[in-house]
This record gives structure tokens, sequence and C-alpha cells, in this order.
């Protein structure tokens, strides 16, 4: 009887804590005929308190491969150097890349290694390998490979945009557009996103970020 209100009362604190740390954001990824377009807002929110209105949302874990973040930044910033450094330790010792779908059960193994007390993250892992690859990753470990996908308290709004314009085998350039604009339509509506967009491009070539008027240029 002790360990079931034990286990009720941690339950109880863990959905307390999430709803403290949970925030607004909205990320997308796309995968077009010869890489993936990955795009966020930059707004990070405390709450109603906007804390910061210039905060970096994708983040380059290798050459090859980017992964984007939404919910407890504390959270996000562990995962992300504890992938950076795992990807980092696979390609010294097999003296190769680790692949994108690789790299994506890596992370799934992390997550749900802690799911009683889960990373409050929702996360995007993509990349170039053989193709280009898109991968949802959920806080407690579950992984699905995508075309098109968006996360955050935007996403319901990211997605009416991708969803009716969002078609396979495009090129890049037309799905950085595409990319751009769901992510400014969820930022028209979304009190948690705001503050500009960030476009990154990954392809055979490597992670790219878009430079702000180029993003500018995109939404004219």
């Amino acid at each position: 009887m002790i360990v079931d209100y034990d286990i009720s009362f941690k339950r109880r604190s863990m959905e307390e804590s999430y709803k403290t740390l949970k925030t607004g954001t909205t990320t997308v990824g796309l995968v077009a005929k010869e890489g993936v377009v990955l795009a966020s807002d930059r707004r990070a929110t405390m709450g109603y308190l906007i804390a910061s209105k210039d905060v970096d949302k994708i983040f380059p874990l290798s050459s090859h491969i980017a992964m984007t973040t939404a919910g407890s930044v504390g959270d996000a910033q562990t995962l992300i150097r504890w992938m950076k450094a795992e990807i980092k330790l696979y390609e010294l010792r097999n003296e190769q890349k680790m692949s994108v779908g690789a790299a994506a059960a890596l992370l799934a193994n992390i997550l749900s290694h802690y799911k009683f007390f889960p990373f409050f993250v929702q996360l995007l892992i993509a990349g170039y390998d053989e193709k280009p690859r898109l991968y949802s990753v959920d806080m407690l470990g579950g992984v699905t490979e995508e075309e098109v996908a968006a996360t955050g308290s935007g996403s319901p709004i990211a997605y009416g945009v991708l969803e009716e314009h969002f078609k396979p085998h495009r090129s890049v350039e037309e799905n950085v557009s595409l990319a751009a604009k769901s992510v400014k339509a969820a930022m028209s509506r979304d009190a948690g996103s705001g503050e500009g967009i960030d476009v990154c491009v990954i392809t055979k070539k490597g992670f790219k970020r878009l430079e702000k008027n180029e993003v500018h240029k995109l939404l004219k």
C-alpha cells in the first residue's frame, strides 16, 4: 500500500512538474527530394513570460544529422550534449558516420530508459545518409519515420499549412519556403511561438543554416 501511494505521489509530482516546465514553440521538418528542411521559431517562454527572443531550437549533432527541440530547455540541452558526445564517440570507434536511423534509435533508447521521470521534450531527428530521413521522437522514446512533422504548442497550426501544401519529392527550395510559411502561420496564432524564424537544410553536402535575410526573402 505504501508503494502504491509512493508511485501515485511521484506521478502527480511529475505531472505538476511537466505543467511548470512546459514551454511553447513551433518546429517543423520536411523531407525533400535531395535533402531535409528544418524550421523553428526563436522564442523561449516561461509560462506567460518571454524568457528570450533569440533562441536556437535546431542543433547540428554531426556534419549530416540535426535535431529540433521543443519542451524544457534544460532537458533539451542535456540531450543535445549527450547525443553529440555519443555520435562523435561512434565515429571515432568505427571510423564511419552514424546513420540517421541509428541516431534516432539511440535517442529513443535514452528517453525510454528515463521514462519514469522523463525528459519533457518533443524532438525531431533529421539527416542525410543514403537518402534524406526524418524521425519524430516523443518524450517516452516512441519513434516514427515521417515525411513531414511538427512539434510544440504551435504544431496544430503548422500542420494545417503543411497538410494542405506538402507534396512528396519536391525540391529543397520549395520545401524551405513551405517550412518558413508554416512556422509563420503558427507564430500568428500561438502565444508560445514568435520572434523570428530559423531555417536549416541538410543535404549530401551537410548541414547549413540560412541567413536571416534569406529567410525574409522566403516570406515575401
